[in-house]
């Protein structure tokens, strides 16, 4: 048997405790006290520690999810082993497994990105590097320390998913571990890196006037397809890739991905699908706001912004993964009586409307509790922050604590490993290119070109039916 806890989450056998939905409202109940006081403890602008400046909380919350996917998906527990993870108590093991996620979250920011980075190389990473340049305030240094720090949090956590669901941990996947972790690490941290000078490094060049033309590339190369020279363009795009990978993961199952059998076809396809995918997500959100706001206008502030409405893409892509998890988490994937195709439909229909739904809520009532600004484009408004906030204490009940006090975890049998295999197998053997095959994609497309238009013409009327704000 492994080690350590590779397959772990795969494996575990979670049994719940009372008939559903009970154990999902437990869970949704459990998490949101949890959610509620560390958010006054660490984040609320009332409460006590007050990091939603907002750039120094984003800056922990990103990096935190990143940690928690680092420590599961890519280092898979290691250096515990299996049968700790099995046989400790749930409570036992989020205390333990949470305080040595923060504790390497510190390490991270303080040592590697401020110490190590902002003192060697890149001044704005440290934010006592920048109160000595002219005219840079320490609020500011603060933020636009915190604001890089958490533009590369936003690469990685697209790219170390990615590199686990869609290139299937290739080519370390029989490395043991540690060595498989630390080379999927420095392989997506590299990736990430490149990603982020291309991306974002121009965005801290133009920060601080006059603009730093020989560091960056100032203006930014994609300012004039953007309108915008601020790199809430590529946090957009990112974004919806970070949310897609999960979409693809979760209520997906990775479908339509592994239909393809070759490993190498599959890997790429999957890997360049997403993206393919996050980018049909980005302009089309962003095509959304101009449908009920009208057109963005360069120059202007807030709302009608086209730096903050590319920003808002990302963050409205995010309303859409609480839901997706939720139903993974908690629901088990509901519902898996249909074939493949029809659960997927089902479960994205689910999404999509818990998602919006979310969104009407949030802007109604997140000023009341979390602390925030009431409006769409407040300057101290930032979604991200809590709603990412909540994944994070999902994961860690998920993936640390196994979903209790709600469910339990059971053992498995080798009879009942086995046959659980088998049947995921025949499902996706169920599903082969044929004739009735190729109607049905035909069919789907054109019922999404209608859907599209449908959407396009009632956006702008449900949007003026429904006040969100007030």
């Amino acid at each position: 048997m492994e080690k350590f806890g590779a397959n772990y989450l795969e494996e575990r056998n979670l049994v719940k405790r009372w008939p559903q939905p009970i154990p999902a409202i437990v869970a949704l109940v459990f998490t949101l006290i949890i959610f509620y006081g560390t958010w006054w403890i660490f984040q609320d602008p009332r409460g006590l520690m007050r990091m939603y400046t907002p750039y120094v909380g984003y800056m922990y919350t990103r990096w935190w999810l990143i940690i928690l996917i680092w420590m599961v998906y890519i280092f898979n527990y290691w250096p515990f082993k299996r049968l700790w993870l099995e046989k400790t108590h749930p409570i036992t093991k989020g205390i333990v497994l949470t305080a040595i996620s923060v504790m390497l979250l510190y390490i991270l920011i303080k040592v590697f990105f401020e110490g190590l980075l902002g003192n060697l190389g890149l001044a704005y990473f440290n934010p006592g590097q920048l109160t000595k340049l002219p005219g840079v305030t320490e609020f500011f240094a603060i933020e636009y320390a915190a604001l890089a720090c958490l533009m590369f949090a936003a690469i990685a956590s697209w790219l170390s998913p990615a590199w686990i669901v869609a290139c299937e941990e290739a080519p370390w996947q029989d490395l043991t571990q540690p060595a498989k972790g630390i080379s999927i690490l420095i392989a997506t941290f590299f990736l990430s890196t490149l990603v982020y000078f291309m991306t974002m490094h121009s965005h801290m060049g133009i920060l601080y006037y006059p603009w730093q033309y020989f560091t960056s590339i100032a203006p930014p190369y994609w300012e004039k397809f953007a309108d915008t020279v601020s790199g809430n363009f590529h946090v957009s795009w990112i974004m919806c890739c970070t949310v897609t990978v999960w979409i693809v993961e979760t209520i997906w199952e990775r479908y339509p991905f592994n239909l393809i059998k070759k490993n190498w076809l599959r890997r790429i396809v999957a890997f360049f699908g997403i993206i393919a995918i996050a980018f049909a997500i980005h302009f089309f959100l962003y095509f959304a706001q101009e449908l009920t706001w009208g057109p963005a206008i360069r120059g202007t502030r807030r709302a009608f912004a086209p730096d903050w409405r590319w920003l808002h893409v990302g963050e409205m892509a995010v309303f859409f993964l609480v839901p997706a998890l939720f139903i993974t988490f908690y629901c088990g994937n509901w519902p898996k009586k249909f074939s493949i195709p029809v659960n997927v439909l089902i479960r994205t229909l689910l999404t999509i409307l818990g998602g919006i739904l979310l969104y009407i809520v949030y802007y109604k009532t997140s000023h009341h509790f979390l602390g925030t600004q009431k409006g769409f484009s407040h300057p101290q408004q930032f979604p991200m922050i809590p709603t990412i906030w909540l994944i994070n204490i999902w994961l860690v009940h998920h993936w640390f604590m196994d979903n209790w006090p709600g469910w339990k975890i059971a053992p498995k049998t080798a009879d009942e490993a086995i046959r659980d295999e088998k049947a995921e197998k025949a499902l996706i053997q169920d599903v082969k290119w044929s004739p009735s095959f190729g109607w049905g994609l035909g069919f789907g497309a054109v019922a999404g070109v209608i859907i599209y238009f449908i959407t396009v013409g009632l956006l702008p009327v449900l949007y003026n039916a429904i006040d969100i704000i007030k």
